[in-house]
């Protein structure tokens, strides 16, 4: 081996991000004053609740149409321009509706914040 130093060789982003890992003292979560506090509680609480009624409605809508096409095995035989409508529910409905309630969703927690 030569008597020469190794030197690490890594992109500018890379050493910045090793330099972020570095704690340089402890972390402490921020405090609130009360009243920030308890609506900030109340917030968290409000827009818990609404996601889980999204999610819900999530769960619902993927296993939902999996329980449709085995209640109603007569979807397979219609067709709509030569595909059948089980394919076309499972190709069109779910990822608009997942969109809406992404959509709705937002909405709702914006609203919860305006309040």
């Amino acid at each position: 081996m030569s008597g020469r130093r190794r030197v690490t060789v890594m992109s500018p982003q890379t050493r910045v991000a090793h330099a972020r890992r570095v704690v340089r003292r402890r972390w402490r979560a921020p405090r609130l004053d009360p009243a920030e506090a308890r609506r900030a509680r109340r917030l968290y609480l409000a827009q818990s609740r609404r996601g889980a009624v999204t999610l819900s409605a999530l769960f619902t809508l993927l296993f939902g149409l999996p329980v449709l096409f085995a209640l109603a095995p007569a979807l397979d035989e219609v067709r709509l321009y030569s595909i059948p409508l089980s394919w076309l529910l499972l190709v069109v409905v779910p990822f608009p509706a997942m969109a809406a309630l992404a959509w709705w969703q937002l909405r709702r927690a914006d609203k919860a914040e305006d309040r």
